[in-house]
């Protein structure tokens, strides 16, 4: 059975890679039976905000389908996640495509097209034994963000092109709070200063860890920008403006589940069933809502994710 592919309509978010399905010949894998009863499957996850409202989502509707889950989240970065699925350790996370891209695939400026994108990620990822379903609307690319209340003092920046020109004219002004895999990524950092033709000093970049970027974003200290995801609910709650992407640099990064080709060859069809109205269901909108919710308003991540399911009719009967 082939994997489900989503095209790009007229009129859809430019990140949304779900608007309709169809089969690719390319993508011929035999997927499982429509029986997730008495399976036996391992979830992992990231280690910020968003991954634990996915990989809770995922955990508790495929418990509602009557799997057993063993729970392996908030492992660490991209690598330790990945090297936990490619090494058997877990069987399931949420993926991005672009950074199924660059980092699995290790290719370089990606098409335009987010549908095109996650086809190739979805082709290619199966000879490194991992299936890629139906993405998420919703994308989470990055983003250099500042505090709205420095406008003035920066020079009122719009575009990744005006902090170049910070840099050149003001360097003193062009500081930068980053977490670590940004500052050492090809979608990161040194990719992006290579996009826009412009160096930042070493001296003025900081490595935090991400959540107390958007902390020291708000008190700017130590940095008057910093790295940020799009989809972060703290960005409208500290009133933090987002550098638009004026070179279009940052990749697609619609959110995808990922399993081993091993448990898709056993429960497929079923796997496909359940999470293709969830993926649907996690718009731009909803994401940074349930964002919000955690690293704003403080809930508890299977809460939110439970709700989620909930409000949206998405827990099997």
């Amino acid at each position: 059975m082939a994997l489900v592919a989503a095209c790009t309509g007229g009129g859809q978010d430019p990140g949304d890679a779900t608007a309709s399905a169809s089969p690719s010949a390319t993508t011929d894998v035999a997927a499982g039976g429509t029986d997730l009863d008495g399976a036996d499957i391992t979830v992992g996850s990231k280690d910020y905000d968003e991954q634990l409202v996915l990989s809770n989502i995922s955990t508790i509707v495929l418990e509602a389908a009557g799997v057993n889950v063993i729970d392996r989240l908030d492992l660490g970065g991209t690598e330790a996640v990945r090297s936990a699925l490619t090494g058997g350790q877990i069987d399931h996370y949420w993926e991005y495509t672009g950074i199924g891209w660059f980092m699995h695939l290790g290719k370089e400026r990606p098409p335009p097209d987010p549908q095109e994108q996650w086809e190739q990620v979805r082709d290619g990822e199966l000879a490194n034994g991992v299936v890629w379903l139906t993405p998420a609307p919703f994308n989470n690319t990055y983003g250099i963000a500042f505090p709205r209340k420095a406008a003035r003092r920066l020079g009122r920046p719009e575009t990744l092109s005006d902090l170049g020109e910070l840099v050149e004219d003001e360097s003193d002004t062009a500081t930068l709070c980053v977490e670590r895999e940004f500052q050492s990524r090809r979608d990161g950092l040194p990719g992006m200063e290579e996009a826009y033709g412009f160096e930042l000093p070493e001296d003025n970049v900081t490595t935090l860890d991400l959540g107390v970027v958007y902390s020291a974003l708000s008190d700017r200290d130590p940095c008057n920008f910093g790295e940020v995801f799009t989809t972060d609910g703290r960005i409208a709650a500290l009133d933090l403006e987002v550098l638009e992407d004026d070179l279009g640099f940052f990749p697609v990064y619609n959110a995808t589940p990922v399993f081993t080709i091993d448990v898709y060859r056993q429960y497929g069809r079923a796997l496909e069933d359940l999470f293709e109205p969830v993926a649907e269901a996690l718009t731009q909108e909803t994401m940074i809502e349930l964002n919000k919710r955690l690293s704003s308003d403080g809930e508890l991540p299977e809460d939110v994710a439970r709700s989620f399911l909930t409000d949206n009719d998405l827990l099997p009967e």
